[in-house]
């Protein structure tokens, strides 16, 4: 690669912090009202976020994995909250009782990850996650990116309708950034994200000044001892979470393995278990601050893919300037008055490029009518378990139903079913016979 100027390096840090930073803030302030806490609560919990999250980064591009991936809350994990949370009144819990039992399934799957770090069987984990579980696994965080930051990217009134002249904005900002991209020169390509945010917020501003709203102003404490609850042994919700964290793992073997194809270089396990070992650590900090577990992004390779800067520099002054947002309150309340229809529509059009890196994993993989099923079943499925309402599933058992009305869990959860209990090297060779 050739080194980067000066400029090119502070532009591309700056690149990368709006892109950690519009991925992360919707996330802690979510939660916060899911749990239904003061504003107060949610602004400090956002602070500790902003702050975590530049050193989670920084770590893992440090000693982790060592590549340009962002390190942030886990969409798997942010679904699985929300949907314990939605279901405590059928469940006759507290939200207090659902917060402690989640805390204690993170709790518990941090041991097991450094455990198995431990005594040297991490590998485990990988055999689980197969090459074609890891296909399934992107194609499936593909479609659950693009349909929430799609949604995003749109105002709705209060009657449900669109308001079109901002929901029309974001189409301008998706098309703006898209043409930097696929007609402009090398630094307009590479910066088209940046140009975007920055060119979308400033014409929000001016266009629709009465439709800006403030997010929590993050003054006070730094820090909030088990906001959610004091962690307890709620089995249904110990269980559902634990599942959850173990299976988020499988976003380190996707992120690393799509880097390594990226930065055209064999997967490393020793990069893999470092990564590991990290994200378990990290379970225990946001365990105790409330934080959703964090993962390596694999819709980073999105990113890079659209930037091409590849150095691990500006990542790492990205994630410096992440957490300097957290400790000046300031510069943390000014960045969170970024329009999210903007931030939104910018990372739809980063992210249609993990597409490509979904099909890529599957490294020319060619399917008969009998081995289309291992893709197809587990990807479709999943889709269609994405467009149903949670609620269709409340009459099965309380543990089983964030599992199965998640479309993303289920459909990995298929796939590894019909990867272990289907033979599928038989039905080629079945094929290769019947074509001789």
């Amino acid at each position: 690669m050739n080194p980067l100027s000066r400029a090119e390096t502070a532009f591309s840090s700056l690149q990368w912090l709006f892109f950690i930073f519009a991925n992360t803030v919707v996330i802690p302030v979510s939660i916060g009202a899911a749990f239904e806490l003061p504003s107060y609560e949610v602004a400090v919990i956002l602070r500790t976020s902003l702050i975590f999250t530049g050193i989670a980064c920084m770590l893992q591009g440090l000693c982790g994995h060592r590549y340009p991936l962002m390190e942030g809350h886990s969409g798997v994990m942010w679904g699985v909250v929300l949907n314990l949370c939605a279901a405590a009144p059928t469940l006759g819990m507290s939200l207090t009782s659902v917060g402690g039992g989640i805390a204690t399934g993170m709790l518990l799957s941090a041991v097991v990850v450094l455990g198995l770090g431990a005594v040297r069987q991490l590998s485990v984990i990988r055999k689980i996650f197969t090459p074609m579980v890891m296909s399934v696994y992107l194609f499936l965080l593909t479609f659950q990116l693009i349909l929430i930051f799609f949604k995003g990217m749109f105002t709705f009134s209060d009657d449900g309708s669109l308001v079109i002249p901002v929901s029309l904005f974001s189409i301008l900002v998706v098309l703006l950034v898209a043409l930097l991209k696929i007609k402009g020169n090398r630094l307009l390509s590479n910066f088209s994200i940046l140009i975007g945010i920055l060119a979308g917020w400033i014409g929000y501003v001016l266009l629709f000044p009465s439709e800006r709203t403030a997010g929590p102003e993050s003054e006070g404490a730094f820090f909030l001892l088990f906001p959610f609850g004091e962690p307890n042994l709620n089995a249904g919700i110990v269980f559902v979470t634990f599942i959850a964290c173990m299976m988020n793992l499988s976003n380190a073997i996707a992120s690393v393995q799509a880097a390594a194809q990226l930065f055209e270089e064999p997967s490393s396990e020793k990069r893999l278990n470092a990564s590991y070992l990290l994200s378990g650590m990290y379970s225990i900090v946001g365990a105790l601050f409330g934080l959703i577990p964090y993962a390596p992004y694999a819709s980073s390779i999105g990113f890079l893919e659209s930037t091409r800067i590849l150095h691990l520099r500006p990542f790492l002054i990205g994630g410096a300037l992440m957490s300097l947002l957290g400790i000046i309150p300031f510069l943390g309340d000014t960045l969170a008055d970024m329009p999210i229809t903007v931030g939104n529509a910018v990372l739809f059009t980063a992210y249609l490029q993990l597409f490509g890196t979904s099909l890529k994993s599957l490294h020319g993989t060619v399917f008969n009518s009998e081995t289309i099923y291992r893709l197809a079943a587990p990807v479709l499925v999943g889709m269609s378990i994405m467009n149903m309402d949670p609620a269709a599933f409340s009459s099965l058992p309380v543990f089983l139903q964030p599992i199965v009305s998640n479309g993303f869990i289920a459909g990995v959860f298929l796939s590894v079913a019909l990867e272990k209990c289907v033979r599928w090297d038989r039905y080629d060779e079945e094929k290769k016979a019947k074509s001789a």
